[in-house]
């Protein structure tokens, strides 16, 4: 497997993906320390003077380590993006990208989004014609997001406390979710909608709703929320949890898979 995770004692993640690339590590390095080359298959617009970055949006970035050909790694507001290229055999390389974040839930949309990209730094290499990374459909982006789901064995639901946690980055937008959940027939003090609730609850009216951001009601066991915040990459994060109950978990685990799937296929 060339993609995997590392989860750090601090609660930082890094991602590392690996791909063998049929050019030296000379064309290779230029194609990923250069403007010019940048600007047709990295996913922002790049600016450079001497060890400062700017990426166009978001936070600056540092250079913090140049060792062409071998070693280029920089910052991206809090995250580090390291590039290493090893020679395999006379024209070929090993480009190794690590990727280093705080949002552990956020992996797979930056795996994907790294995927795409790093098809379009092959491109360019080959001098072959290259679609730019952010003109991606969305429902491309949303097939691969959900295949490195799995690749990177990521786990959405969790027990901690006597709570039950899911959380899950969505590819569409949060509207999108609250119309298949049923969300525009919440109501205060009628029960909530069936899709927010799992086997075997038993729900209680609703006590709060703001369209497309939350939802709560209680139950014998403890109150459930759902929740629609901002995400990575071009979808919402979801947040479901069950205070007091971790019984419910995987029943809240596969309710949020069912959603996704729905979601997926819009």
């Amino acid at each position: 497997m060339n993609e995997n995770l590392t989860i750090h004692p601090d609660g930082r993640t890094t991602l590392r993906m690996q791909r063998r690339l049929p050019h030296p590590p000379e064309k290779v390095w230029r194609a990923i320390t250069r403007p010019e080359h940048l600007a047709h298959w990295f996913p922002a617009d790049i600016t450079i003077d001497g060890d400062h970055i700017s990426y166009g949006f978001g936070p600056d970035g540092h250079i913090t380590e140049n060792n062409p050909p071998h070693l280029y790694a920089h910052t991206w507001g809090a995250d580090e993006l390291r590039w290493e290229i090893h020679p395999d055999g006379p024209h070929a390389s090993i480009l190794t990208l690590t990727h280093t974040f705080t949002d552990h839930h956020g992996a797979a949309s930056f795996a994907s989004g790294w995927h795409i990209c790093l098809m379009a730094l092959l491109n360019i290499l080959d001098q072959r014609p290259v679609q730019h990374p952010n003109d991606t459909q969305p429902a491309e982006l949303a097939r691969l997001h959900e295949d490195y789901v799995a690749i990177l064995g990521l786990v959405p639901a969790t027990a901690h406390n006597g709570d039950t946690r899911v959380e899950r980055q969505l590819t569409r937008p949060a509207e999108d979710a609250w119309h298949l959940l049923g969300g525009q027939d919440a109501t205060i003090g009628d029960p909530p909608p069936t899709p927010f609730t799992a086997p075997g609850l038993q729900p209680g009216p609703v006590t709060r709703a703001e369209t497309a951001k939350l939802l709560e009601y209680d139950t014998p066991t403890g109150p459930v929320r759902w929740e629609l915040t901002q995400g990575t990459g071009q979808g919402a994060r979801l947040i479901v949890t069950h205070t007091g109950d971790t019984t419910t978990l995987d029943a809240w685990r596969i309710r949020v898979e069912e959603l996704v799937i729905s979601l997926v296929g819009l």
